[in-house]
């Protein structure tokens, strides 16, 4: 009897219980279709009685993104007309002239023609201004409506008009577009008779073939370390990122997982292939541009405790996106699941409300961070991002620089040199001299260039202040006394930030000759974070401390 009462009280239970799933899946399913009603009909009263005309399809992928940014940065539509940019980001591939443009002002130019492609095969310049594509005039154009033009079908030309600057007339020029392909791994080569060095700037397709190829030509060399800068790369493609790491673990490693809602992304990711070295030194470069896949590559050789990371905190995205296709060509970019690294723990920034500007992983509470240990018993935390075992600050520049990079004096004086000087030195003996610099000083003065820094606009918003509440007058000559000293003087400002000045105008004007692998071997030399890099590397004993089993690598 009692058996019989118990076997039908679990009944009663799994009956009620399919009830209340079935009761609050109905009622799921009634909201949506409720809520998508009054979309409907809301939409149909704007596009009918609105004063002025609206564009159905602007109104809709506006509601559609406002509503997807609700949840994560992440998640987000693809309109038809997007899809050629959205394949570039996940291949590296489009056809077009290979060249970067930019705005300054209400000019388009040419930011970048990259090396090897249509653009600088065909003579265009960085710094010519577009002034017509196909015979259509930019100059009420944004900058994706240009690009959307110089971008079309392989082998065929296009023509475009630019003025140069110098040229008294404009020049036009009729460029054959190319399958462009861009080089996830810009540069490579030894740092020193024993590092070798891997600059990667994405994850696309195939770029861990790129990197396989550049370390077993530098492999040839018996390098002892190896550098793999990863700093700025955004990420891209999961696997890319797990058949890098399986270069350099053994066989069967846990590289990371994935985990969400719905089971079928539940997935562990292992170093399924034979690895290339498992024994080279090896150290990460990060900083807070490094995101997504770099971050699984810098956390999973940290937890697999292969080798150290060094430089700043990274970006903080540990958030799967899976991609769903729509109806009329469109997509929908969604994030499905989360990365977990080999220690366990999830690099996803836990609070979106504690962001630096750039959206990076700001300031996390404690009461969201959580302890994890790496492989050999080192101490790890989660919380947003893969926190260096090497910290490095990262270099602030003066208010001086920032002007003069945003109000692009250091492009046009390397536009205007470049256009004047036919040559210069190799990337690492090219530098700016005294003549140069002077050259650029009068450059600036004769643009009629002006700033404030960030002190002045303290100082002037606290003078007013005390005007309001009448201290003013008590202090005005002190007032007066501060106010010419924070005054910005070009002069003296010029000579006292000449340093990084000199850096930006040197990567700038190489970058014009040489083009982006040239900029790359310019800087090697001066970079903290290699140096750095190479510092531990060099020092057995210094590389072999950081994997002592209880050393806490802390979020501070």
């Amino acid at each position: 009897m009692m058996k019989r009462k118990i076997w039908i009280g679990i009944v009663i239970v799994a009956v009620v219980g399919i009830t209340s799933i079935s009761f609050t899946r109905d009622e799921k399913n009634f909201e949506v279709a409720k809520n998508l009603d009054i979309y409907h009909t809301l939409f149909r009263e704007l596009n009918m009685f609105y004063v002025d005309e609206v564009s159905p399809n602007k109104l809709v992928k506006t509601s559609i993104d406002q509503m997807l940014e609700s949840l994560d940065p992440y998640t987000n539509y693809i309109s038809e007309d997007q899809m050629e940019d959205f394949r570039f980001m996940t291949t590296g591939e489009y056809a077009g002239i290979g060249a970067l443009i930019s705005k300054q002002n209400d000019k388009i130019l040419i930011a970048e023609p990259y090396e090897g492609f249509p653009a600088q095969k065909f003579g265009l310049k960085a710094g010519d201004e577009i002034l017509e594509v196909s015979g259509k005039d930019t100059k009420e154009m944004s900058t994706e409506d240009v690009s959307n033009l110089l971008k079309g079908p392989a082998n065929k030309p296009v023509e475009i008009k630019v003025q140069r600057m110098g040229s008294k007339k404009p020049i036009t020029f009729n460029v054959v577009r190319e399958k462009i392909s861009i080089n996830a791994v810009p540069y490579y080569g030894m740092l020193d008779n024993k590092t070798a060095y891997i600059r990667l700037s994405q994850f696309t397709a195939n770029c861990s073939q790129e990197v396989q190829k550049a370390y077993l030509e530098m492999k040839d060399k018996n390098p002892e370390s190896l550098v793999l800068d990863l700093r700025g790369n955004p990420g891209g493609l999961l696997m890319e990122a797990v058949k890098i790491v399986n270069f350099f673990v053994p066989q069967g490693e846990e590289i990371v997982s994935t985990r969400g809602k719905v089971k079928q992304w539940d997935k562990v990711y292992k170093a399924t292939a034979a690895p290339m070295d498992t024994t080279i030194k090896i150290a990460v470069l990060v900083n807070r541009g490094s995101a997504s896949a770099s971050e699984i590559v810098a956390g999973a050789i940290q937890d697999l405790d292969r080798g150290i990371v060094v430089g700043a905190r990274t970006f903080g995205k540990g958030l799967v996106q899976t991609t769903r296709d729509l109806s009329y060509n469109t997509k929908l970019k969604v994030t499905t699941a989360k990365y977990y690294i080999p220690s366990g723990r999830c690099i996803q920034a836990l609070d979106y409300s504690h962001r630096n500007e750039d959206g990076s992983v700001g300031h996390v509470p404690d009461s969201l961070i959580s302890e994890f240990t790496t492989k050999k018993g080192r101490k790890v935390y989660d919380g947003g991002g893969v926190v260096p075992d090497v910290k490095i600050d990262a270099d602030k520049l003066s208010t001086l620089s920032i002007e003069l990079v945003t109000r692009f004096m250091v492009f046009d004086f390397a536009t205007l040199y470049s256009n004047q000087n036919e040559s210069i030195p190799q990337p690492e003996e090219f530098e700016i001299t005294d003549d140069i610099y002077a050259q650029f000083k009068e450059f600036v003065k004769n643009s009629d260039f002006k700033y404030k820094s960030q002190s002045q606009d303290d100082f002037d918003k606290l003078m007013n202040t005390a005007k309001q509440e009448k201290y003013f007058g008590l202090a005005e000559a002190e007032f007066e006394a501060l106010k010419s000293k924070l005054e910005p003087n070009l002069d003296k400002d010029l000579g006292e930030f000449r340093s990084e000045v000199s850096e930006m105008l040197e990567d700038e004007i190489v970058s014009r000759y040489y083009y982006q692998k040239g900029a790359i071997r310019s800087s090697l030399n001066d970079d903290k974070g290699i140096k750095k890099a190479i510092e531990e590397l060099d020092s057995e004993m210094a590389y072999a401390g950081y994997f002592t089993p209880g050393t806490v690598i802390s979020m501070n």
